[in-house]
């Protein structure tokens, strides 16, 4: 098919005045590691950007950091309801500027017979072919009794067997667990065998048979199925394993006006409760709030509820690519006697004039996770994303945003998202909000506009005696920013003052198209996501950014 595409920050013939300040940072990493010539033209000093990773841990400064961006959710021909080749996925990939992605294909007889392996060889070219692109493997894994989540492992000898064996011994839907099938009314024992396949991740990564492993719930809300208690005690199983979810799912041109139907949700979020879903959650729970999950969108929420208990839970974006919208590709026709429990993998597409069905955008088109890390590579986006070093964006509304909590007249970093600063009660605090406002047209042919910051801050109470307790009632709106007009790099710098109690602060902004009041109120969230009639959400026209918390620790 399609020979792979560079990002631009990753082909030497680009120019350094022709990238943004994200892609300058992310050419001093490759440069760092050795992946460009001693003579190319940085535009700049190489800096802190390729410092030695490092965490210094509660009170410290963390490092200076380089954004790279990512999606963990693509599908190829190896997963049975998918249509692109590996090479159309990587090639879109590094077209809409991503510096690494994840194949989560889902799981199968065929996949864990044959498809994995075939798609394996493939990932090895690929990464001999081109090491500025960091391609993952991975597995959608059918939780039992739960949804789906991304497992991918760092690259090494046992990557592919720890899928396969997993896959094996633990997906729900190659056990006859998930909905609709025979075993899936046993929900203790299907509950209990998640959390051992959670633990045999973690002793696999303990014992060094792979190098690391890292799990994100996906689309957790979508069906209602993974209950709070699940949540938790997933994340309790494999502490440092599992890492968080999905805070917006995929399928985010689903709604597009006169495209795929009346009745269409942006994530394809267009479900009912069943009678596997979790009794306790609202109905509004199963829409999504300008193209986010209603666990990470409603301020005071499920992912407020974790973090209340002073414990990190990442969010992330992705694209979730099976199908393009307006994609005139469509699958090709298997040969006489094969299907994909026989081969592991789709016949290659073919090409046709006539747009296709889908929903989803190209992996980096719209929906983006940007991991912060001091070094290049696969295990530096990994520990990234285990230390919640992590912001995400849809419409590539920002360039780049820095986020930092210090004492006040403190000269260092101070501390970055999903980290921790252990101060006294009373002291006086600064969050500082760094933002570079989009600086070139997104694939949609709009510049993004900015128009409000959110500071949402919430008290950290601790473990919860309710397991299925899914809300933080300390948690709200404690400041927004009004930034519309504003571009180029410009810092916010707000005031926190430290009281009795510990507590995190996280931050959300969006276009300003399109704003209501909460889920839970005015008094929590006087302007926050809201959701779109059926058949009339055009993820253009309503885009945010969220990131991940940081923790304030109050001490005697």
């Amino acid at each position: 098919m399609t020979e792979q595409r560079l990002p631009s920050w990753a082909d030497p013939s680009v120019s350094p005045a022709d990238l943004d300040a994200q892609g300058v940072s992310r050419r001093r990493l490759l440069y760092g590691a050795g992946l460009f010539g001693a003579a190319f033209a940085l535009g700049g000093p190489v800096g802190s950007a390729v410092a030695a990773d490092r965490h210094r841990g509660v009170g410290g400064d963390d490092p200076g950091l380089a954004y790279l961006v990512g999606d963990h959710h693509v599908h190829s021909v190896y997963s049975h309801d998918a249509k692109y080749t590996f090479s159309q996925q990587a090639t879109a990939a590094a077209k809409f500027g991503l510096d690494w992605m994840v194949f989560n294909e889902h799981a199968n007889v065929g996949h864990a017979r044959y498809g994995a392996a075939l798609e394996h060889r493939e990932i090895l070219k690929a990464r001999a072919d081109n090491p500025r692109q960091l391609i993952f493997q991975g597995l959608e894994w059918y939780i039992p009794a739960a949804e789906h989540a991304t497992v991918f492992a760092a690259p090494g000898r046992h990557e592919v067997d720890l899928l396969t064996r997993f896959e094996l011994a633990y997906d729900g839907k190659l056990l006859n667990y998930t909905e609709g099938a025979a075993g899936a009314t046993d929900t203790a024992r299907n509950e209990a065998h998640a959390v051992q396949g959670l633990k045999w991740l973690a002793e696999q990564r303990r014992s060094g048979y792979v190098d690391d492993v890292l799990v994100l719930a996906n689309h957790p809300m979508r069906l209602g199925i993974d209950s709070p208690h699940e949540l938790r005690g997933w994340r309790d199983a494999a502490p440092g394993i599992m890492i968080g979810m999905e805070g917006a799912p995929g399928a985010q041109g689903a709604a597009i006006p006169g495209w795929r139907g009346a009745t269409s949700i942006r994530g394809e979020y267009e479900n009912t409760p069943s009678a596997q879903s979790w009794s306790g959650y609202p109905a509004d729970a199963y829409l999504t709030y300008g193209g986010f999950d209603w666990a990470t969108a409603t301020v005071g929420g499920l992912w407020d509820a974790l973090l209340a208990e002073g414990r990190l839970f990442t969010i992330t974006s992705n694209s979730d690519n099976h199908r393009t919208v307006f994609d005139t590709w469509k699958n090709g026709d298997w040969p006489a006697g094969q299907d994909f429990d026989s081969t592991g993998r789709l016949p290659d597409p073919v090409a046709t004039d006539t747009p296709q069905p889908g929903s989803d955008f190209w992996p980096g088109e719209f929906s983006r996770t940007h991991v912060g890390v001091a070094r290049y590579g696969y295990r530096a986006v990994m520990e990234g994303l285990r230390a919640g070093r992590v912001w995400l964006d849809h419409g590539h509304l920002l360039d780049g945003l820095e986020v930092r909590v210090r004492r006040e007249g403190d000269a260092g970093r101070g501390v970055t998202l999903g980290g921790r600063l252990r101060v006294r009660r009373g002291e006086r605090i600064v969050l500082t909000v760094t933002v570079t406002t989009a600086s070139r047209p997104n694939a949609h042919g709009v510049l993004p506009e900015l128009a409000h910051v959110d500071v949402v801050r919430g008290a950290v109470r601790g473990p919860v005696a309710d397991r299925d307790g899914w809300r933080a009632p300390d948690t709200r709106v404690v400041r927004t920013e009004d930034v519309s007009g504003r571009t180029g790099t410009y810092t916010l710098r707000v005031p926190l003052a430290a009281g009795e109690e510990s507590f995190y602060v996280r931050l959300r902004g969006s276009d300003g198209k399109r704003n209501g009041v909460g889920y839970l109120g005015a008094s929590v969230d006087p302007r926050g996501p809201v959701t779109h009639t059926p058949g009339d959400g055009d993820p253009w026209a309503d885009t945010w950014f969220y990131s991940n918390p940081v923790f304030v620790d109050v001490v005697g």
